[in-house]
C-alpha cells in the first residue's frame, strides 16, 4: 500500500516536470497571475495528467482482455516507453528546447499546454495494466494532485524568482527512468 503510494507520488512528479518548466514559463509571461487564475492553470494541468493514464489504462486493459499474450509483455513496454520518455526529456532539458515567448495566457494556449504536456502521462497508463480498476483510478488521481501541487509552485517561482529551475525535466526523466527500471524488475523477477 504504501509503496503504491509511493510510487505514485513519484511517478506524479516525473510527469508534472514538464507542465511544471511550463508553469515557470507561464508565471514568467504573466507575472501579475491572480490567485484564482493560478488555481485554474494548475488545474488544467492536473486534470490532464489524471485523465491521459486512465485513457492508456482502458486501451491497454481492453486490449489484454482479447489478447491474454500481451499481459506478459508489459514489464517490457513500461520500461521502454519509461526509458524513452525519460531519456527525451532530459535530452531537450538539457539541449534547452524551446524558448517561451512572453504573451498572456488564454483558455485556448493552456488547453494545448495541457494536452501536450500530458502526452506521456498517456503512455503511463499503459505501464498500469498491472492495476485493477481502483488501484489504476487511485494511481491517476495521485498523479492529478501531485500535478496540480506542482504547477502551482512553478507558477508561483515564475512569478517571484525566475527561471533558476529552467532545467527541472532532467529531473522529471530521471525520475521516470528509475520508475521504469523498478516496474520491469519487480514484474519480471518478483512477481508470483
Amino acid at each position: 500500500m504504501w509503496l503504491f503510494i509511493f510510487n505514485s507520488i513519484l511517478l506524479g512528479v516525473g510527469l508534472a516536470m514538464d507542465a511544471f518548466s511550463v508553469s515557470i514559463a507561464n508565471g514568467l509571461s504573466e507575472p501579475k497571475m491572480r490567485r484564482v487564475k493560478c488555481a485554474a492553470v494548475a488545474g488544467a494541468y492536473s486534470f490532464f495528467q489524471f485523465l491521459m493514464p486512465m485513457i492508456g489504462w482502458v486501451l491497454v486493459t481492453a486490449l489484454v482482455s482479447w489478447f491474454g499474450v500481451i499481459q506478459r509483455f508489459v514489464p517490457y513496454i513500461a520500461l521502454g516507453l519509461l526509458l524513452f520518455i525519460g531519456i527525451k526529456m532530459i535530452v531537450e532539458s538539457l539541449r534547452g528546447a524551446e524558448e517561451k515567448e512572453a504573451r498572456r495566457l488564454t483558455v485556448p494556449i493552456l488547453l494545448m499546454q495541457a494536452v501536450a504536456t500530458s502526452i506521456d502521462a498517456l503512455s503511463v497508463g499503459f505501464t498500469l495494466a498491472s492495476y485493477e480498476l481502483p488501484s489504476a483510478l487511485a494511481a491517476s488521481l495521485i498523479i492529478g494532485t501531485v500535478t496540480f501541487i506542482i504547477c502551482l509552485f512553478g507558477l508561483w517561482i515564475g512569478k517571484r524568482f525566475g527561471s533558476i529551475f529552467k532545467h527541472a525535466e532532467v529531473l522529471g526523466g530521471i525520475i521516470l527512468i528509475l520508475i521504469g527500471i523498478e516496474i520491469f524488475v519487480k514484474n519480471i523477477f518478483f512477481t508470483t
